[in-house]
């Protein structure tokens, strides 16, 4: 990672993902649409529907990347509190927010539908953008660097989507995997060797089994030089082969 490239951080909140009952698939979208853009993804963290641990986090996220993306906890149930918490994260108030209010009466065809609830979706720190939510209209928004999200996976990609072209790039890592049939015990240390000579590059190596039930292990190596990350693959494939395995050299990506 270069120095000018940007970081970013994924917030999980919900006590339903903690306890198992929601599987969440929101960091792993995310990971995905940052790796295009650029944006270093340091951290993914899940955390409860509690306004203390909300806060703390918040703050120290934000302090230490030049993105924070959270999901979940700005619905109209009383358990909802990110964005109360996120006000408080910045020290300014929570409150009603008049064009996040027209954005909801518009969905309904009497003023009587706005309930005090659905009216909790209009709540939002002060002084923070609002980011467009074409899909069930209840707004997210932009406090500083921060940025919250519906927990709903559709509605939270629409609100990304809103918001990607305006964040700044970084180089776009690409990938390259090498899948061979050499066990880790035996390739652990020339490839930490090999990691040695391309500082430059990541080098992971993820065992697993073929649909056969045989062994497998992909060597994945990321960078943003397209020739070094082609000659750091070459070096796997030979030590693969030198250990006597097999290698398959998958394109890069």
């Amino acid at each position: 990672m270069r120095d000018s490239d940007p970081t970013a951080c994924v917030l999980i909140i919900g006590n339903e993902i903690l306890s198992g009952r929601t599987k969440d698939t929101n960091s792993g979208w995310i990971a995905d649409r940052l790796t295009l853009l650029g944006i270093r993804l340091q951290e993914i963290r899940v955390i409860p529907d509690v306004e203390a641990t909300i806060v703390s986090v918040v703050n120290e996220v934000r302090a230490r990347y030049t993105y924070v993306f959270t999901c979940g906890g700005i619905g109209p149930t009383h358990d909802d509190i990110t964005a109360e918490s996120i006000a408080k994260a910045f020290g300014v108030p929570w409150e009603l927010n008049e064009e996040a209010r027209a954005i909801l009466r518009s969905n309904y065809s009497r003023d009587e539908d706005l309930t005090p609830a659905r009216l909790r979706m209009a709540m939002i720190p002060r002084g923070a953008e609002l980011v467009a939510n074409p899909i069930s209209k209840a707004p997210g928004f932009r406090t500083g660097n921060v940025y919250t999200f519906a927990g709903v996976p559709r509605i939270m990609q629409a609100m990304f989507e809103g918001v990607a072209p305006h964040l700044k790039r970084g180089n776009v890592l690409l990938s390259h995997t090498i899948v061979g049939n050499v066990a880790e015990g035996r390739i652990g240390d020339p490839l930490a060797a090999l990691q040695r000579c391309y500082a430059d590059i990541e080098i992971g190596s993820y065992p697993g089994q073929r649909a056969d039930g045989t062994f497998r292990n992909s060597v994945v190596l990321r960078g943003t030089d397209r020739e070094r990350l082609a000659a750091a693959a070459r070096e796997v494939k030979d030590l693969i082969q030198s250990l006597g395995g097999e290698a398959v050299d998958e394109p890069p990506q």
